[in-house]
C-alpha cells in the first residue's frame, strides 16, 4: 500500500467563481436596504417590496388618541350642521361722529345655534386714524319674557379684524359698530360658516341691513 508524502494542495477558486460570490453579495445588500432598510427606517419604498411584504409598515410612528370633544364652549371639534355652508357680505353705512340721529352707529347680528361657527372679516377703508373707530363684539340670547345671556368677545377701537368664533349658546351673535370720526364711512363685513340671517326689524338687523350672498 503506498502512501504520499507530500500534502494535498486545494486550488484556489478562480477569479470567476470570486466575482459571482460578490456579485452575489451586493445583489442581496441592495435587495436588503431598497426592500427592507429604505421602507422600514426611512418611508422610502423606490421598489414597491417594502409594501408588498409589509415590511413599510415598521416606519408607522406610534399614535396617540386624543378626545375630540374639547372645542370652544365645549363644542366637538369636528361636527356636522343640519344648514348648508354660506358666505354673505354685509356693507355697513355709519354717519359721522355727533350726528343727531345717532346714525354713526349700529349693531348688526346673526343668528347661531350653541356650537354653531362663522369665520369673520370686516374692516373701514376710510378710517384714517384707528383709535377714532369703537366696536363691541358680543352676543346673547333672544328669548322674549326669559332673562338674557350675554357674552362679551372683544371690545376694542380698530379699523379691521379678523377671527372666528363659536357661540357659546343659541343666539345672536355680532358686533356693534361706532364711529367717533368727523366723516362718514362704511363697513364692509364678510361671514362665512353656519349661521341665519336675520330677518329686518328684529334683534340684531333692527335698521334692517341687506346681505349679499357670495356664490362660491
Amino acid at each position: 500500500m503506498t502512501h504520499s508524502t507530500e500534502a494535498e494542495i486545494t486550488p484556489p477558486p478562480s477569479r470567476r467563481i470570486v466575482l459571482l460570490v460578490t456579485l452575489g453579495a451586493v445583489v442581496a445588500a441592495l435587495v436588503i436596504l431598497f426592500a427592507g432598510i429604505l421602507p422600514a427606517e426611512y418611508n422610502r419604498d423606490p421598489t414597491g417590496l417594502g409594501r408588498l411584504t409589509g415590511i413599510a409598515k415598521l416606519w408607522a410612528p406610534g399614535q396617540q388618541v386624543v378626545a375630540a370633544n374639547a372645542g370652544a364652549a365645549g363644542a366637538p371639534v369636528s361636527r356636522s350642521y343640519p344648514t348648508p355652508y354660506r358666505s354673505d357680505v354685509i356693507e355697513i353705512p355709519l354717519k359721522p361722529d355727533e350726528d343727531p340721529e345717532r346714525g354713526n352707529e349700529l349693531e348688526y347680528k346673526v343668528h347661531l345655534e350653541k356650537g354653531g361657527s362663522y369665520v369673520y372679516s370686516w374692516e373701514v377703508a376710510e378710517i384714517t386714524n384707528p383709535e377714532e373707530f369703537y366696536t363691541e363684539f358680543h352676543g346673547h340670547t333672544a328669548e322674549a319674557g326669559k332673562t338674557m345671556t350675554v357674552a362679551e368677545y372683544r371690545k376694542a377701537t380698530g379699523s379691521s379684524d379678523n377671527g372666528i368664533l363659536t357661540a357659546p349658546f343659541a343666539g345672536v351673535h355680532g358686533w356693534y359698530f361706532q364711529n367717533q370720526s368727523l366723516k362718514p364711512v362704511i363697513v364692509r363685513l364678510k361671514l362665512s360658516g353656519f349661521y341665519t340671517l336675520i330677518p329686518d326689524g328684529q334683534p340684531g338687523n333692527e335698521t334692517g341691513l341687506h346681505a349679499k350672498a357670495v356664490a362660491f
